[in-house]
């Protein structure tokens, strides 16, 4: 019997310390799970720290490019008016020729950039792509709310309005 009871403490001991064994590898079970998990969310986390800077860095370059771009538009103008001034007068042909080189040139450029013109001239108003300078009454019916006249040309920059084109609209 002693060594019945040898036996059974024995038993109890091993039961009792495989116990312990499967408790400490439920908790580094846990522990492994949970650090798995925080690493799993620092990856994320990461990942979406390097697309939104990747996306805030795009759109810093787009921004500058915009206001470059929006800066050269008063020198565009400018060529128009000296071309239209020049057209009417008795001056060389080498400075008309010379402006519109410069005008196409410029124009070129920027349109590779991205850079469009509203077409406005005969459209219907469109408070997206025009503003209204004033409003003049139509030659006919069919020029009601249409632009009648384009005061300043307007511009899109990768289909965002970079100027609004300023017109007149037919009442």
């Amino acid at each position: 019997m002693a060594e019945k009871k040898k036996k059974s403490s024995a038993e109890n001991a091993e039961h009792d310390q495989i116990k312990q064994l499967e408790d400490s590898l439920k908790e580094a079970k846990a522990k492994a799970d949970a650090a798995k998990d925080d690493y799993i969310r620092l990856m994320a986390e990461f990942d979406t720290f390097r697309r939104r800077s990747a996306e805030e860095r795009l759109a810093l370059v787009s921004s500058a490019a915009s206001e470059t771009i929006k800066g050269l538009l008063p020198i565009l103008d400018d060529c128009e008016i000296a071309l239209t001034q020049l057209k009417d007068s008795a001056d060389s042909d080498s400075a008309k020729e010379g402006t519109l080189l410069i005008y196409n040139k410029l124009k070129a450029y920027l349109k590779s950039k991205g850079l469009e013109e509203i077409n406005a001239k005969g459209e219907p108003f469109d408070t997206e792509f025009h503003e209204a300078v004033t409003t003049f009454p139509a030659p006919s019916e069919e020029l009601k709310g249409k632009v009648i006249d384009v005061t300043q040309t307007g511009y899109t920059l990768g289909g965002k309005v970079l100027r609004y084109a300023k017109v007149i609209v037919g009442a």
